[in-house]
């Protein structure tokens, strides 16, 4: 029930937005009495930290899939990075503002934004650690930090399509990529063994 009680919420929200979406909406569309609803989810803002929780948990697994990939790291932070602009030009212009609530949602509630801050820099540092395992991320900086500059380079890139009008996500996406690939790789003096 919870399941086709978010299907229909995620529908909706993408049609006609979250703020135009009303709980009655939701219970129309998954053919549900309104009391249901209320059994699953005390407020839509309930609802919307649920699908926040479901969407970092398909984050998760797509940052795994990227390490699992026979890729040098460089390509591993194009690839994440495209993941990310292709699901949010996928969803349409009604999910920007889906992702407006999640940040404030996300952002007005401290052990929330501290645990899935935890999460996505246990992933990324996943990233640096792959790389320099393999040889292709410099030993030049703290692997802390540059966690913090992949990290850093992702919320800059959500916060900005959130709350600017005609963000170009895509290119952003595009140039956040190579500028996080620029600053992970190794220096010529690294890969002659010379530092």
């Amino acid at each position: 029930m919870q399941g086709r009680i978010l299907e229909a919420a995620r529908e909706l929200f993408a049609e006609q937005g979250f703020l135009e979406t009303r709980v009655a909406d939701i219970c129309e569309r998954a053919d549900i009495a309104q009391k249901t609803f209320f059994n699953h989810f005390p407020t839509k803002l309930d609802l919307l930290r649920d699908i926040a929780h479901t969407g970092i948990e398909a984050l998760m697994f797509e940052i795994e899939d990227i390490r699992k990939a026979d890729l040098g790291t460089r390509d591993r932070i194009h690839r994440f990075f495209d993941t990310v602009t292709a699901h949010i030009t996928e969803a349409g212009p009604k999910s920007r503002e889906l992702l407006v609530e999640l940040v404030h949602l996300i952002s007005g509630d401290a052990a929330e934004r501290s645990q899935q801050v935890q999460r996505l820099h246990a992933a990324f540092r996943g990233i640096v650690e792959d790389g320099l395992a393999l040889g292709d991320v410099t030993r030049r900086h703290d692997p802390q930090a540059l966690t913090e500059m992949i990290l850093g380079a992702y919320y800059v890139l959500i916060f900005n399509y959130a709350n600017l009008d005609d963000f170009p996500v895509r290119e952003r996406g595009e140039a956040a990529a190579s500028i996080v690939a620029d600053a992970l790789a190794p220096h010529p003096e690294e890969q002659h063994g010379t530092t």
